[in-house]
């Protein structure tokens, strides 16, 4: 079983926001648009796995979020 730290509204963020930063960074054509590759191709890697690193070493999870 895979583990998931991200809500669905994370996640389509993450996917949106990181195919613009990508998309930007294949298109500029500057030096430093290779920056921009990595860091959408991130967002987007964890977009797609619903799993982000960051949220697990700060112990975030907004995918099972408890209802009050």
């Amino acid at each position: 079983m895979r583990y998931v730290n991200e809500s669905a509204t994370d996640r389509i963020a993450r996917i949106v926001v990181g195919a613009v930063v990508l998309g930007l960074g294949i298109f500029a054509g500057v030096p430093w648009a290779w920056l921009w590759d990595v860091v959408g191709a991130l967002l987007l890697a964890t977009g797609l796995s619903g799993f982000c690193l960051v949220y697990r070493l700060f112990g975030i999870d907004t995918a099972h979020r408890s209802r009050i």
